[in-house]
């Protein structure tokens, strides 16, 4: 067993236990740096991915896997690896920021967002079902403690009590379409499975194989927020801690993709070349669930659980097209959404934390209070409703390509592409929603100045440079995430 291809993964997992015992000796004045300290050596492990001293360093191209293959490193689980690492900086200082409104437990709040970090680590390497069902579990089981962290509030505990029932019905159908499937192919690792649908091509026809994929679908499609399994979404990101609805709503849909991709197109691709008609379906539904859902929201969490819903649409584009492009543009786009949705969110914890509801009204005047997060939160949401020259964008544009250029052999194809585009412009109504109520809204109670710290402001100022990033000058990652998914078999 080479336990050194395993080393970013335990680096991390001791990380989150120092943090947790570093709360015993630290006195409470103190605990808060906890955080920013954690932020720091995160940080340190992201750069020393592209430095070629880390087991995360791919720079060969090649890929090599430990315990028994259920561990695999290549180059799709090193770019989710590095997206997580840098998420989970980003989402610990605006943690940090966040702190004053936890009232006890503040380093366990670190630390658990640091555990559900190597949850994710491992679902980007996760290349056996049990692998798979440990990583999500890992992830999942943190974020149930983290959604309800701020026991205070009731609706704090009733999105922590509505995700662990959900998430535990989800991971129910999964174990059970786990069990079918190694039932009916005495297989676990990916590869093999693969193999042994070539060998044995009526595998494709069995019912119950099918049926043990389908439920493995619906416990995916829950961490993705796909419908129909999306009803959570919107009352766990109003009710969690804005850090975690941040983490989740970027780390736990991303380790959603990457574990969808993993399945569909390594352990099973005999099986979803034929799945093209039910990807499109829940491709297109989602779409539409999501933006006509978000119209009538007044609450910008809640708003924004909605638009995760129909971004996960967006991204299913990608999956639905059945080809490698499809799958560059998924990780691409979800680059895109990390600094989108992580600039989104730090506005919202730092112009609501004074009030008692995150209602769309809070933002009025927030152009003469804090320019700078006015800029930033406008630039998100025209970023998230994919307007040039932002990171949204060209993410669309990608996915819409792939689509359309799949319509030749199928035609539903062209209608998906049709209704992606009718979700654009729907949601173009209440993402400008926002813009308005920062710089035209007649009702401005507070026009006092929100103070920001040097850290958060770091934060801001990369979620913007992303963005521009992205959309200007997408040439560089575009060609990572190609490199990327031929791990999957193109």
């Amino acid at each position: 067993m080479n336990l050194s291809l395993m080393s970013l993964e335990i680096s991390v997992v001791a990380l989150g236990l120092v943090v947790l015992l570093a709360d015993l000796w630290l006195p409470a004045e103190r605990k808060r740096a906890l955080g920013y300290a954690a932020a720091a050596v995160l940080a340190v492990l992201f750069l020393n991915t592209f430095t070629g001293h880390c087991s995360c360093s791919l720079t060969d191209g090649l890929t090599n896997s430990t315990c028994g293959g259920m561990f695999v490193q290549d180059g799709l689980s090193v770019f989710f690896k590095r997206f997580f690492l840098l998420a989970a900086v980003l989402v610990l200082i605006l943690a940090v920021e966040f702190s004053d409104r936890i009232a006890t437990g503040v380093s366990e709040y670190y630390s658990l967002i640091v555990f559900a970090l190597a949850g994710m680590l491992f679902a980007a390497s996760a290349n056996d079902f049990v692998m798979l069902f440990v990583a999500i579990e890992l992830i999942t089981i943190t974020f149930y403690v983290l959604t309800s962290f701020q026991r205070g509030k009731l609706f704090s505990l009733e999105a922590g009590v509505k995700y662990l029932i959900l998430g535990a019905l989800a991971s129910a159908f999964m174990v059970y379409g786990i069990a079918l499937v190694w039932g009916i192919s005495q297989q676990f690792n990916f590869t093999e499975l693969a193999a042994y649908s070539v060998k044995h091509p009526e595998l494709a026809d069995n019912k119950v194989f099918l049926f043990g994929v389908l439920f493995i679908l619906v416990g995916l499609g829950f961490k993705i927020a796909a419908f129909p399994f999306q009803m959570w979404t919107p009352d766990v990101y109003q009710g969690a801690p804005t850090p975690t609805t941040a983490f989740l709503a970027i780390g736990s849909k991303a380790a959603g993709f990457v574990l969808l991709l993993r399945f569909l197109f390594t352990a099973i691709p005999s099986v979803t070349a034929h799945w093209d008609k039910l990807l499109i379906i829940i491709s297109g539904i989602t779409i539409l669930y999501g933006n006509l859902c978000a119209i009538p929201q007044r609450n910008l969490k809640r708003l924004l659980g909605y638009s995760s819903i129909a971004h996960a649409g967006y991204l299913l584009l990608g999956v639905a097209a059945l080809t490698g492009a499809g799958q560059a543009a998924v990780l691409y786009y979800l680059s895109g959404y990390l600094f989108t949705t992580l600039a989104a969110f730090t506005v919202i914890a730092l112009v609501m934390r004074h009030l008692d509801s995150e209602d769309i009204s809070g933002l009025a005047g927030l152009n003469e209070r804090s320019p700078l997060l006015a800029a930033t939160m406008t630039l998100a949401m025209v970023s998230l409703a994919g307007i040039p020259p932002l990171a949204g964008f060209f993410g669309k544009f990608l996915l819409l390509k792939a689509v359309i250029e799949q319509g030749a052999t199928n035609h539903g194809y062209y209608c998906l592409a049709f209704t992606a585009l009718v979700g654009v412009v729907i949601s173009l109504y209440y993402y400008f929603g926002v813009i308005q109520a920062i710089y035209w809204s007649k009702d401005v109670p507070n026009l006092s100045p929100i103070p920001m710290s040097h850290p958060m402001r770091l934060v801001v100022v990369t979620c913007i440079a992303g963005m521009f990033w992205l959309g200007l000058f997408p040439g560089a990652l575009l060609t990572l995430a190609t490199e990327a998914v031929k791990s999957l078999g193109h």
